[in-house]
């Protein structure tokens, strides 16, 4: 006699795995990856290289030796937090630095908690801000880009659009003279400037992006409403005080807006599950990115404004999660 096993609902069928999903989202972010080995060349090549093998070595070796279970190295979820960690860091970070921040967001943020599906926190996030806090040296040294140079000569540096916008209003300079020193839009837009690997080209994010709407990975929500809210919160100020505020294109155009609203900002364990939720969600990354951005200590405010978000998706999900089928049906 066959036993009848009874699981938790839904009891719905798919072809839908993890390994689909998180290999979907690792195509998504191909173009972007491109356009950093365009622009940073092996600089770049090496940072993607050693994060990805850093994180898929480090989640193998928990698995190994301390957490007796499947072996998930083969879902992609280690590639794709390995990937999005090297987005978030500029192409001259030392090997060294580059494997504690694969340790801090395998080991500590995800593993820690039971491994993928039960961090509380984006581990890339988590990874990125611990080592712009413990080494701001060398996560604020932004080579200068150059289009398919793959010299091995150090590169030059500068600052990034949003770090220059943010040191000359505060040195009393207005909008109009800071322009006349930034990246046009069109080199803003393809990823013709100083930056972190993944959040230099619009182009290729919103690309990704587009292809992940289109196969149905995410939906459009968290990631329009996010963008739409730094849009409309810097065009209020802008509109107010022209010389004392970027214009909201350069909001949009510069620094990990991108990158986080449509690949950090969507992360299944991390986002709210109902739609409500992720419009809250998304208003709330958005203000607290303008607020960082505008009057925090940083110019860039995206990975903390994601992360004091993620603190409340618990809270959000517990106001605004789906309805169990059947409850409430008479």
């Amino acid at each position: 006699m066959d036993k009848l096993v009874v699981s938790a609902s839904p009891h719905i069928k798919t072809n839908i795995t993890t390994d689909k999903l998180m290999l979907a989202v690792v195509i998504a972010l191909l173009p972007a990856m491109l356009v950093s080995f365009m622009y940073f060349g092996l600089g770049a090549v090496k940072v993607v290289v050693t994060s990805v093998a850093g994180c898929v070595i480090f989640e193998y070796l928990v698995q190994r030796y301390f957490i007796k279970g499947k072996n998930t190295i083969g879902d992609f979820s280690a590639i794709l937090s390995g990937l999005l960690l090297a987005f978030n860091l500029p192409s001259s970070l030392p090997i060294g630095i580059i494997l504690i921040g694969c340790f801090v967001t395998i080991v500590i943020t995800k593993m820690s908690y039971g491994g993928l599906g039960k961090n509380l926190f984006n581990p890339a996030l988590v990874g990125r801000v611990f080592l712009l806090i413990s080494f701001p040296v060398h996560m604020t040294n932004w080579p200068v880009p150059s289009f398919m140079d793959f010299s091995l000569v150090d590169a030059d540096t500068s600052a990034t659009v949003l770090s220059v916008i943010k040191t000359n209003l505060m040195q009393g300079m207005t909008m109009s003279e800071i322009m006349k020193d930034l990246p046009s839009y069109k080199d803003l837009f393809i990823g013709n400037m100083g930056g972190s690997l993944g959040e230099v080209s619009a182009l290729a994010l919103i690309i990704g992006g587009v292809y992940l709407v289109w196969k149905k990975i995410i939906t459009w929500h968290i990631p329009v409403i996010y963008i739409a809210t730094v849009f409309v919160l810097t065009s209020v100020l802008w509109v107010f005080n022209h010389e004392g505020f970027a214009n909201p294109l350069l909001h949009l155009l510069s620094g990990g807006l991108m990158l986080g609203a449509i690949f950090m900002a969507t992360d299944y364990v991390t986002s709210p599950m109902a739609l409500k939720g992720k419009v809250i969600f998304a208003i709330g990354c958005g203000l607290l990115t303008v607020v960082i951005r505008l009057w925090g200590a940083y110019p860039e405010g995206v990975s903390f404004a994601i992360l004091i978000m993620n603190a409340f998706v618990p809270l959000i999900d517990k106001y605004y999660k789906p309805r169990v089928f059947g409850k409430g049906v008479k």
